[in-house]
Formats: C-alpha cells, sequence, structure tokens
C-alpha cells in the first residue's frame, strides 16, 4: 500500500508513524509545506484517556513524549479578586514544537519519508498514484474546499474574539481568569505547558473587543507569522497582575473568531478527511490536536483490521464520527458559555466557579464530588446548608414549594368533552406522591375551541371546575405537593384554527382563522377565575410551542418588533394577572430553532416584560412554533436559554427539557442556571422520581409514603466480590497536583 498524507500537524504525523509501523512494507509519504519547527501555537493539552490510548498504540513515542510533559490536577477560577480552586481533573501539557519534534523524529525512526518545505501536488495526482490519500491539512483545508461537493462542509464562525498567547510565567494549575471592564469581560485560559512557558488565551465577545480599541489593526491585513503587537501591548497592561510581572509571547497572535468545521462525510474513494480538516472543537474544551491523534489512532486501527482501503474508510468514519459528534456538543456548549459570559458575572466567585466548570453539561456536581470531595462540599455549603439545592425550599410568590421539582405539563388527551378524569388523576397523583413540590397539569382549554384535540381537557365550565376539584383535593389529601393548571389556547394548532396570520402549522392544512382577541381574553380570565375555585395552588399560561400566544410572540409567525409581538400576550396576562392572586407563571419558547426564528436577545424582553406584568416565574423550553424546525436535542439542552433569561431578564425561571437525573437537575440548580427544574420524560417513566432522587443525592429528610416507603433503598441484585490479586495497594492518588518543574536549562 502507498500512503500519502498531506499535512505534518501532530495527527499527519502520527497517523503516517502508526501506518507504517503496522505494516513496514507500506510506503508512507507525508508532505508539508513548512519546516517541522516552523509552528504556530504554544501548548497542546492531553486528558488522560487519550494518553492510555497513546501508550497502547506506541510505547516508544509515549515514552518520549511523557517525559516532557506538565502534569498538574488543579483548576483555578479567578473571579472578583478570589480564587476557587477544584482539584481531581488531571491534565498533561506539551510544547507544540517539542511535540512536533518528536513525532517527526518517530517517523524517521520507522522509515516514513518526510518532506517538509514541500508543497503537496495536486489532489486528483496524489489519488491516481497513491493507494490512500488522508487531507491532514487543517481547519482551512484546500483539499476538503476543493472536494466541498463531496465532502459537505459546514463552516461555523463565531463572534467571539480571542488570541492565542505565551508567556514566561510558568503556572502551576488550568487558570480561568474573569477580568473585568467597562466595556466587558475578558476571558483568559491559561496553563502551563513547559518548565519555562506558559498558554495564555484570552477570549472577549466582539462588541467588548470594539469597544476596548482592538477592531483598529485588521488581523486579515497582517502578513503570516506577524503580531498584533498593539494588542498585545495592551493586554500585557491589563493583565500585569496576573502576569506578575512575566512577558507575554507572541506567535503568529492576532485576534480571530473561532470556526466549528463539521462534514456532511468525512471520505470519498481513496480519500480522507482527519484532524481539523473534518472537525473542529473549541479549545475551552479540550485540545484539537487530541481529537486528531485520537483521529490518527482510529484510522490506522481500521486499516489494520481491512485489508480493503474504502471497507477501512467507512469503518473508521462509523467508529470515529459518534465520539466526535459527542465532544463537539460539549464543545458547542462550551463555546456558547464563553461567547455569553457577561450574562453570568453577577454570580459570586464560588457560584461563578461551578457555573463554569459545569458549562459543558457533561460535568456535574457529582463528577466534581468524586475527583475533589472537599470542593464539593464547599459549594454545596456555600448555596445552602442542608439539603441538596435540589430539595432546598422556593417560595414562588406567597407559596412555598418544598423542593424544586416540577412535575412538567404532560397531555394524555383523555377527557370527554373537556372534563378530566381517572387518567388525569392518576397521572398527576402518582407525581405529588412520589414527591415532586410541583405538578402541572397538561394543557388545559379555556374554551372549547381552544383545545388541541377532542381529549383536551378544559377549564371553561362548572362541571370542569368540580372534576378539577376532585383531583386537587385528592393531591392536597395525599402529599405536601402544590398543582397548578397550564391554560391554553392552542391557536393554530387547535380543533379550530386560529392565529394573528393566516399561516397553517403544517402546510396543506386549513388555513387558520382570525383571533377574536375579545373573546380569548375573557375567555382566559374566567379560566383563572375557575381555577381558583378548582383548588389549584399555581396557574401557568401557556405562551409556548406555537400555541395561540406563543404565534404572537414568535417573529416567524407574527412578524414585527417584539413590543409589537407582545402587545396580545400582555393583554392575556394582565386580565389572567387580575382574576388571580396566586402564583402565575408563564410558558415560553425563547427560541424556534428555524431560520428567521426568535433569538435570545427578544427571549430575554419578552421575559423582562412578562415580569413586570406580574408573572412570578417563566417556564422556558422552546421550539414547537413552526413544523420544519430543527432543534438540537440533547442532555438539559434548554437550561442555557432560561439561565440567559434568569440572569438578563431578572425573573425567576423553570429550566426543562433533557433532564433526567438526579445530578443534572441539581447541578443546574447549584449553578445558577435555574430556580426550579422540570422534568418530564424521566418522571414518567418513574412517577416517584424526586422520591429517588433525594436517594441519589444522599438527603434522607424527605416523606415517603407508606406505600413507597420499601423502595427508598435499591432492591438487591446480583454482585460479585472480586478477589485480592495484589501483594500491595496502590498508592492514592493525590487530589491537587500543580505543576513544579524541574528547571534546567532546555528551552521549550
Amino acid at each position: 500500500m502507498r500512503i500519502a498524507v498531506v499535512g505534518g500537524g501532530p495527527g499527519g504525523l502520527y497517523l503516517a508513524a502508526l501506518a507504517k509501523q503496522l505494516d513496514p512494507g507500506r510506503e508512507v509519504v507525508v508532505f508539508e509545506r513548512n519546516a517541522v519547527d516552523d509552528t504556530f501555537g504554544f501548548g497542546v493539552v492531553f486528558s488522560d484517556e487519550t494518553l492510555d490510548g497513546l501508550e497502547q498504540a506506541d510505547p516508544v513515542l509515549f515514552a518520549a513524549v511523557s517525559a516532557r510533559f506538565a502534569r498538574w490536577s488543579d483548576i483555578d477560577v479567578v473571579h472578583r479578586g478570589e480564587t476557587v480552586t477544584s482539584g481531581g481533573h488531571g491534565f498533561s501539557a506539551i510544547n507544540r514544537r517539542v511535540l512536533l519534534e518528536l513525532l517527526a523524529g518517530r517517523c524517521a525512526d520507522v522509515g516514513v519519508d518526510l518532506r517538509f518545505r514541500t508543497v503537496a501536488p495536486p489532489v486528483e495526482a496524489l489519488r491516481a498514484e497513491y493507494d490512500l490519500v488522508v487531507a491532514a491539512d487543517g481547519a482551512r483545508s484546500a483539499i476538503r474546499t476543493a472536494q466541498a461537493d463531496v465532502f459537505g462542509p459546514d463552516l461555523d464562525v463565531r463572534s467571539a474574539r480571542y488570541m492565542w498567547l505565551g508567556t514566561d510565567r510558568v503556572l502551576d494549575a488550568f487558570t480561568f481568569v474573569a477580568k473585568q471592564t467597562p466595556h466587558g469581560t475578558l476571558m483568559v485560559h491559561a496553563y502551563p505547558f513547559s518548565e519555562h512557558r506558559s498558554t495564555f488565551i484570552v477570549e472577549t465577545a466582539e462588541s467588548t473587543w470594539r469597544a476596548l480599541g482592538f477592531d483598529a489593526v485588521d488581523a486579515d491585513a497582517l502578513p503570516p507569522g506577524a503580531n498584533d503587537e498593539a494588542s498585545i501591548a495592551a493586554l500585557a497592561e491589563m493583565f500585569r497582575e496576573e502576569l506578575g510581572g512575566a512577558a507575554l509571547v507572541a506567535n503568529n497572535s492576532r485576534w480571530l473568531r473561532f470556526t466549528t468545521v463539521r462534514n456532511r462525510r468525512w471520505h470519498d474513494g481513496n480519500l480522507v478527511l482527519l484532524g481539523d480538516a473534518a472537525h473542529t472543537a473549541h479549545f475551552s474544551i479540550g485540545s484539537g490536536t487530541k481529537l486528531a491523534m485520537e483521529d490518527a489512532l482510529a484510522l490506522a486501527a481500521s486499516l489494520r483490521r481491512h485489508a480493503d482501503v474504502a471497507t477501512a474508510l467507512a469503518a473508521y468514519e462509523a467508529e470515529r464520527r459518534p465520539v466526535v459528534e459527542s465532544t463537539q456538543r460539549a464543545a458547542q456548549a462550551s463555546l456558547e458559555w464563553f461567547e455569553d459570559v457577561d450574562h453570568v458575572t453577577g454570580l459570586d466567585p464560588q457560584q461563578f466557579a461551578f457555573n463554569l466548570l459545569t458549562r459543558s453539561r457533561r460535568v456535574t456536581f457529582d463528577n466534581l464530588a468524586v475527583r475533589d470531595p472537599d470542593y464539593a462540599a464547599r459549594v454545596r455549603t456555600h448555596f445552602a446548608p442542608g439539603a441538596p439545592p435540589l430539595f432546598q425550599p422556593f417560595t414562588l410568590r406567597n407559596l412555598v414549594l418544598r423542593n424544586r421539582i416540577v412535575a412538567a405539563p404532560v397531555t394524555v388527551d383523555a377527557a370527554r368533552d373537556g372534563v378530566p378524569g381517572d387518567a388525569e388523576m392518576l397521572l398527576l397523583s402518582a407525581a405529588a406522591v412520589g414527591g415532586a413540590g410541583l405538578v402541572l397539569t397538561g394543557g388545559t382549554a379555556v374554551a372549547p375551541d381552544g383545545r388541541a384535540c377532542a381529549g383536551s381537557s378544559g377549564l371553561w365550565s362548572e362541571p370542569h371546575v368540580a372534576a378539577w376539584r376532585a383531583i386537587t383535593d385528592r393531591i392536597h389529601a395525599t402529599s405536601a405537593a402544590r398543582v397548578g393548571v397550564q391554560l391554553t389556547h392552542a391557536g393554530r394548532r387547535g380543533v379550530a384554527p386560529v392565529a394573528p396570520t393566516p399561516v397553517p402549522y403544517v402546510p396543506g392544512d386549513p388555513e387558520p382563522g382570525p383571533v377574536d382577541e375579545e373573546a380569548v381574553v375573557a375567555a382566559f380570565a374566567d379560566a383563572a377565575r375557575r381555577a381558583a375555585d378548582a383548588g389549584f395552588d399555581v396557574l401557568e399560561l401557556h405562551a409556548g410551542h406555537g400555541h395561540l400566544l406563543s404565534t404572537y410572540l414568535s417573529p416567524l409567525t407574527n412578524p414585527g418588533d417584539v413590543a409589537h409581538r407582545l402587545r396580545f400576550p400582555l393583554r392575556v396576562l394582565d386580565a389572567v394577572r387580575a382574576a388571580w392572586d396566586g402564583p402565575l407563571l408563564v410558558r415560553v419558547s425563547a427560541a424556534d430553532h428555524a431560520l428567521g426564528g426568535q433569538p435570545i436577545g427578544d427571549a430575554v424582553e419578552i421575559g423582562r416584560a412578562l415580569a413586570a406584568h406580574g408573572a412570578d416565574a417563566v417556564d422556558v423550553s422552546s421550539g414547537e412554533v413552526v413544523a420544519h424546525e430543527r432543534p438540537n436535542y440533547g442532555r438539559s439542552y434548554q437550561t442555557p436559554l432560561a439561565e440567559r433569561i434568569r440572569h438578563d431578564a431578572g425573573v425567576p425561571v423553570v429550566a426543562v427539557g433533557g433532564i433526567s437525573t438526579a445530578d443534572d437537575a441539581n447541578s443546574i440548580v447549584l449553578a445558577g442556571r435555574a430556580d426550579l427544574v422540570a422534568v418530564g420524560r424521566a418522571m414518567l417513566h418513574d412517577p416517584a422520581w424526586a422520591l429517588h432522587a433525594a436517594v441519589a443525592l444522599g438527603w434522607d429528610e424527605v416523606e415517603w409514603p407508606a406505600h413507597l416507603r420499601a423502595g427508598a433503598a435499591p432492591p438487591p441484585t446480583a454482585r460479585r466480590v472480586p478477589p485480592r490479586l495484589t501483594l500491595t495497594d496502590p498508592e492514592p492518588v493525590p487530589v491537587h497536583r500543580r505543576w513544579r518543574p524541574l528547571l534546567t536549562s532546555a528551552k521549550g
């Protein structure tokens, strides 16, 4: 086999070395236009998981690389002059130039043909001459660009600006610094990578970047290798204290915008993308070098398993793509957190640090507690002594909820003429007895023509009041839960479609008719009065998911500015507030997940207006406004929307969507992302979810119903106790490890 690798970065060199080792008979050629030491960047970071793979794949290379590692386990978060430290993380970093030299040396040792300072021949010529062509030519891959119709690249250029620098100050831990300026926050991502230097990345929102005058130099106009000296001098002055007198070091350092690279496919015939050419992940979640070298290992392994190149490439992509996409999802959440960091800098240092550490929604309180129990104890106690955050009480207006858990609204569509019955009774009672602090009915229509379907429940007549009263009385008699009703008019998603504009929800459906606004306002107010007679403790106004009020709020269904779109929903809210004295929630779709849909800034303004008109909290959902939506479903995927509205609008919020574990829910509250957490599908799976959450969080001061008390402890299962097979116990890994280099005369 003849293999051509275009690009002499870590991914390309590592693949070449592995491919040659696995079959010395292969001809492996690397084309790289630069010299081996013409590298940009500073240090690169590896996880312990990746290092385990590198050690197994090439022990010789691993030994050489690991001897040059800076190692530490602490993360320091500096905010408002206070440093919060979390340990037990485990990091290894190395100078990128040193890594490249070691990889090139390993390639030479095993017989790879290295052609530095050599521009690769055209890709079609390579494909004709070689059995396999590997495009490892970076995020701006010329090969991928030339074959765009095949690979289908999607380049997401972000708005935040960052500059990659180094410093002569040798840090002893991963350090995040939130630097406040009159114009916004500058975030520093810094870590050691050798005995002499640390990486020092500065990132900020575009508005802050412009306000501080950093836009004076056009980065695109600088020649390759040149630095933005004016910005570097300004940053050195701003971070004089953090640098401790040390200098900033530049290497092709200018302001950049991060581009997330995705591709529809990674291979075509005998051509395959590797590393940044195939995908990128924001530097705040990990190293592109790490991903590229993992790619190389996976591709080499696939070539070993499959003699046929096409089969090997298909297997490589099938195996590697889910891993990369998972990393990219976490990186996207982290990237967006740093873009929007100004919205959480009002948190105190402890909560800010926890919010930062859990930004990707992969790391949770439980993860951090395993790594550093003392840190976890400090942050939990800081939130409030006693119960875990999820089981702290919360006050809505004049009502105290026993915990922060909400049974999310679920429609059962089993009502007859709007009258609820056994299905609603069983669903709500199970969640209430199962420990939820608040249970909410599914969408309950305020008028017969406002039902989503014939089986929708209602609250437009006295028979409805009596039926609901039987349910609320039963819940109050058998649990300490509070119960709320979600009032709605289904609008164009209903049995008699109406909307502010004559656009059907699904093309081909009947055109919605005009809204009788007077009648709708009166129906909501009347239903609110009946809610009190029906024994409800809380009322939720449904203004999301494409129901009537939602179609007024979304620019996709009601074009115009926010003030115009808010006009009628606020009129309804005012009428409901006048008729209802108790706690009042409003559910909104904070994002439409479609082109031209509502931006988060508008959602914040809507949340602020709702609070000004009497809403006690905003229940933050998203989507279902248009049928062609494309939501990015995932773990607690709507929580960032809730967090933005909470901090920017200054209103309590309910987070909902993809929240399934006690740890996730508890972490959301602890991080200050939401005040209440609504659990939907997980509570359908386990109606006693809240009680089991208390067990999972180690909290036993909850009231178990007599018939469920035996379930407080999990049932016994088969368990094998492993025998001792070692003479000595392993040395415990220290929770806190700082980088303490033994200085030598060598630079690197």
